[in-house]
Parts: structure tokens; C-alpha cells; sequence
């Protein structure tokens, strides 16, 4: 029989390399054929998981999903007729969500239009113009350098994208759920739409497909949801599609982001700063003995934005190995397998099962219920004011005002003065009536 230890190494193993082997080439964004892809990809390895899509145009919030974007070709040709820079050879030489074009230009208009890293020399960046219509190529600085020594002022380059921008076409997420005895659900995000980078895109999706793999195993005792969105307006899109769902049954969770190089942990706090999922998150880290950097929410980023925001106030914490923007290879082709190891990825996946396997034990009430209730609908309350009965009336409705969900049976005894074991009767009445959900 093997060890935890080495199951958790193997589910890990092998996840890695089927998304290395089959993900990290596709061109993704935040809509198009790379993204519904790589979620056709998952899908493949858990026939439970839903691939949704929502039509370009829809209206999310503040916010309208974009046309769908899919490229076939494009490439700058020089004067001699040779291919100098090609998307075929690696897709982050386009700006993505770059518009369709066939221009012919002069050295020095052309290189407007490349991007590159003086800071970094060898290393293409990434880079996007999602919702304002333009175009670009990106290159590593030196490859740059050798355009502006090798070619003449007057030369002239043919540059093509064959691209499309579909109005009718639509935005692609995933979900799956692995339900548990109570309705009560722990969420867990990550994004899928940044093309050729492994740390900060296709880490949090193999750490996610490997906790499934962990958890549909076990009987749990609250539910968990899974997604797998693009980033921004892929969580705007799922919170828009979900508000009430999300108000009822969901009490936090964490987002899965940069979650497998192997040179520090860290962790984006959600609004509350000290709600449970960042408490446990801490204990965790202590409890394994690792070094970890905890980072304010003003130092936010990635989808925990969305998920803290007002009218949402989920306690969200984005958990990392090395945070988005601290590392050097952050958003551009240095940022691969070799960043990436199974070592990393096992110490995120590891911090991460714990931390859900503490929260799955917990018993954190969540009303049911807007505004204080009717007692005596429920027999709770007798209609002859009694000291005793108004007494214990007081300690159901206290227990109630702090069952937000975001509170333990716990915290909220010591909040009430009201001891434990009270407490726990008290939440199995509620919870009997159909008051809470726990």
C-alpha cells in the first residue's frame, strides 16, 4: 500500500505531464478555440466536469463580454523574403487579442509595434490588448537589437495576422462539484487563459485537477466547487451567473495562482485579513513549517479581486508559491517547466488539501434566512413572555445575528458568552428548522 506521501507525489506526477504534454502549447486567452480546448482536455480526465459558455456581448456587471478571438497565422517578413518573427514558432510573438492586418511598413514604424524587455534580454513578454482594438509582436530584446543593427531605415517589412474577432461567439469556463453532506460549499478557482507560461497559468490548473482527484475519493462533509475561468472577466461572468447561489451556500475559498515553482510560499489575505480561510491558510503553513510571505489585499491581483468585492464579500484568498509579479520570469517565455518542477507544485498542492481538509471539519453556520425570524412559527418562542423562555429566545437569535458564515460554532460562543456546548444545541436546532445552513 503506498504512503500519503507518495500518492500525493503521484497525483501531482501525473498531472504535470499530461497538462505539459497537452496544454502548455496551446494558444489560450481569455476566449477562443486555446481555452476551449484545454477545458475539453480536462474534461477528458473527469467526466463530471461542465464546460459552460456564455455568448459574447453579454452584459456581466460593469462589464460586456468581448468578441471571441481566435488567430490562424502571423508572421514579419523581410526584405529578403524571410520569416524574422512567426506565432507558429511561439505563440507569445503576438499581442494577444490582436486584430487582423496585412500592411507593409519601414524599419522604424515596424518597430513601434514589437515589444520586448531591455531588462531582460532573452525572454519574450506577454502581452495583451483584450478590449481596445490594436496589434503587435513581441520578440526577446536581443532579437530586437539585431533588427535595429541588421536592417536599414529605408527597408521594408510585410507584416500579417489572420485573426478574428467574433461578435457572435462566446466566453468558455468549467466547473465541477464533488458533493458533500451538507450543502455548505468551499470554492476553489483558477484561470486558464494565459498561452505558453506554466507558473502563472498552467500551475493553479494542475494543482486544482489534482485536489479533485484527491477529494472525489473522500465522503466530505461539506460540498466543493472547482472552476477553471479566464481570468477577470471569466470570475466576473461566473459571479454574475451565480450571485444568489453564492450568497446561499458558499463561504470562501481560495484562488489558485503561480502555485508551483519551488522558491517560497506565499498568499494574497483576503478583505477580512483574518477571516477562517486565512487563519487556517497560516496554522497550515506553521503546522508544515514553511516559510511563507503573506501579502496585504491592497497587494491583490489575480481573482480574489472579484470574489472580496462589495455585494460578493467572499473571504477569498489567492494562495501562491512565488506571488504573480515577484518573480523574474513573471509574464513572459522564461516562465516554463523549467520554473515549474514537481516539487513546487507537491508543496502547493500539499498547503492547499490541508488547509480544505481543516476547513471540511469545521462548523461554520450560515443563515438561511434575511432579517431576525419569526420564533414562533418555528415553536421557539411561547407567546407568554417568561424570563427563562425570553432568555433562551435571546441566546437562538444572538447565536443567529453571527451566523454570517464566516464564523465558527466557536467564535460565536465567545462572542455571545454563551458556552460551547450551548452553542452546538443550539445550531442543531436551527439547523433542524431550516434556519442555517452548516
Amino acid at each position: 500500500m503506498k504512503s500519503k506521501k507518495n500518492l500525493d507525489r503521484e497525483i501531482i506526477s501525473r498531472h504535470k505531464l499530461y497538462v505539459e504534454k497537452k496544454m502548455f502549447q496551446l494558444c489560450r486567452s481569455i476566449t477562443g478555440k486555446g481555452i476551449e480546448k484545454s477545458l475539453s482536455l480536462i474534461k477528458k480526465k473527469n467526466k463530471n466536469f461542465k464546460i459552460k459558455k456564455v455568448k459574447s456581448g453579454t452584459k456581466v456587471f460593469d462589464w460586456k463580454i468581448p468578441p471571441e478571438w481566435n488567430i490562424k497565422k502571423a508572421y514579419i517578413i523581410d526584405k529578403n523574403n524571410k520569416k524574422i518573427i512567426d506565432f507558429e514558432k511561439n505563440n507569445l510573438h503576438i499581442v494577444n487579442y490582436s486584430k487582423p492586418i496585412k500592411i507593409v511598413l519601414k524599419k522604424d514604424d515596424l518597430l513601434k509595434k514589437i515589444y520586448s524587455l531591455p531588462n531582460q534580454p532573452d525572454a519574450i513578454p506577454y502581452v495583451t490588448s483584450y478590449y481596445k482594438k490594436d496589434w503587435g509582436f513581441c520578440c526577446t530584446h536581443k532579437f530586437k537589437k539585431k533588427i535595429i543593427e541588421q536592417y536599414k531605415k529605408k527597408d521594408l517589412f510585410k507584416v500579417e495576422i489572420i485573426s478574428s474577432h467574433n461578435t457572435k461567439g462566446y466566453l468558455n469556463y468549467g466547473e465541477i462539484c464533488l458533493p458533500g453532506k451538507s450543502e455548505q460549499e468551499i470554492l476553489i478557482s483558477t484561470y486558464l487563459c494565459h498561452p505558453s507560461m506554466a507558473n502563472n497559468e498552467l500551475s493553479g490548473p494542475i494543482v486544482s485537477m489534482s485536489l479533485i482527484d484527491h477529494f472525489s475519493k473522500k465522503n466530505l462533509e461539506k460540498t466543493l466547487r472547482f472552476i477553471f475561468i479566464p481570468e477577470t472577466i471569466g470570475s466576473i461572468t461566473w459571479i454574475s451567473k451565480n450571485l444568489n447561489h453564492i450568497k446561499d451556500k458558499i463561504i470562501g475559498g481560495y484562488n489558485l495562482s503561480c502555485i508551483g515553482d519551488n522558491k517560497s510560499h506565499s498568499f494574497v489575505e483576503s478583505k477580512l485579513k483574518d477571516s477562517i480561510f486565512d487563519k487556517i491558510l497560516v496554522k497550515n503553513y506553521k503546522k508544515q513549517k514553511i516559510k511563507f510571505k503573506r501579502y496585504s489585499f491592497l497587494k491583490r491581483g489575480s481573482d480574489e479581486r472579484q470574489f472580496n468585492s462589495p455585494g460578493i464579500d467572499l473571504p477569498f484568498v489567492t494562495v501562491c508559491r512565488t506571488k504573480f509579479g515577484e518573480y523574474k520570469e513573471y509574464h513572459t517565455s522564461l516562465d516554463n517547466f523549467n520554473l515549474v518542477n514537481e516539487e513546487g507544485l507537491l508543496g502547493g498542492f500539499k498547503i492547499v488539501k490541508s488547509s480544505i481538509e481543516d476547513i471540511l471539519k469545521l462548523k461554520i453556520p450560515k443563515s438561511k434566512i434575511t432579517c431576525e425570524p419569526h420564533l414562533s412559527k418555528y415553536k421557539l418562542y411561547n407567546s407568554i413572555n417568561i424570563k427563562v423562555q425570553k432568555n433562551r429566545s435571546m441566546n437562538l437569535l444572538n447565536f443567529l445575528q453571527y451566523s454570517d458564515g464566516k464564523k465558527t460554532i466557536e467564535e460565536i460562543s465567545k462572542i455571545i458568552n454563551l458556552n460551547f456546548k450551548e452553542c452546538e444545541k443550539i445550531a442543531s436546532i436551527l439547523k433542524k428548522n431550516k434556519l442555517i445552513l452548516i
